[in-house]
Parts: structure tokens; sequence; C-alpha cells
């Protein structure tokens, strides 16, 4: 009889535990979707881009300011799903850090490449380039342009739909 209660009390334990790793599992795998349609933000949103100079909605807080000791600007992008800047370049280049989201970045004459949290992207000095967001996630970055008394930005054409959906 003792057995048989072992048993049962066993039986009652391990079938609570499936149930509570089940439910479990299921909360992570929920707030694993949530994650990907939300951005962790780092930085302050800042001030929307300007229409001249981007499609959709992407927003810029400058982190470093440009001075004549670092001759380094720093700052956070926030591009919403499906939002990206025009063509552009920088006349000593510009490095991209992806803190969160989902992205594409082209340089001219290259395919489109996809770029996600943790990726490192190098825009070499004075090449055409343009970057933004998945259309269905968005995208995080740290810029870096450095040598700034060269030249901070050229801002150039829109990057039409034809172009930003053209996919490898």
């Amino acid at each position: 009889m003792i057995t048989r209660i072992k048993t049962l009390a066993l039986a009652v334990f391990t079938a609570g535990l499936f149930l509570m790793l089940g439910c479990s599992s299921k909360t992570e795998q929920e707030n694993m979707k949530t994650n990907k349609e939300e951005l962790v933000t780092i930085f302050p949103k800042g001030q929307k881009g300007p229409k001249a100079n981007f499609t959709g909605n992407a927003y810029n807080i400058g982190l470093v300011e440009v001075d004549s000791v670092f001759t380094t600007a720093v700052g956070n992008v926030y591009f919403e799903p499906g939002a990206r800047s025009n063509w552009h370049s920088h006349p000593a280049g510009q490095i991209l850090i992806i803190t969160d989201g989902v992205g594409y970045h082209q340089i001219e004459g290259q395919p489109i490449e996809t770029i996600r949290k943790g990726d490192v992207v190098k825009c070499p000095p004075n090449v055409r380039h343009w970057h933004g967001a998945s259309p269905e996630v968005g995208l995080q970055q740290l810029y870096i342009v450095p040598n700034t008394e060269k030249g901070i930005v050229d801002w150039q054409e829109t990057v039409n739909d034809e172009q930003y959906f053209k996919q490898k």
C-alpha cells in the first residue's frame, strides 16, 4: 500500500513538473516572439530624420558631438520597419554597429546584405551606400563617422522600392 502511494505521488509530481515546464516553455517562446517585434532601446529615440534623407520613420540622436579633439561623430539611429536612408557617402567612411533588429545594407554595385544585432559594417570613404530596417522588423544602429574635419555626409537620391525589395 505504501509503495502504491509513493508511485502515485511520484506520478502526480512528474505530471505537475511536465505541466510547469510546458507552460514555462510556451511563455519563453511568446517572449521571444515579442522581442523580435519590439527592439530593445539603449538610447533615447531622438529626432525624426528629415524626409529629404529617409524613407519611412527613422530617428537619430547624436551621442558624441563633433569637436576638434576627437574629430569623430557617434550617434544612434532607430529605423522603424521598412524605413531606410537615401543613398549617401561619407568623406572619411563610416562604421555601423547593429545593436538590435534586422535590416539591410548595400554598397553601390554590390548585393544587398542582411544585417542583424551584433554585426559591424564598414562603409569605405566616398563610397555610395544605404542602410535601413527590414520590412517586418526595425533596426537600431550606432554610427561612427571618423575624421569629421573631412566632412560628415553627402546625402543623395532616395532608395526606391524596387532597389529596397531587390533581394539576393
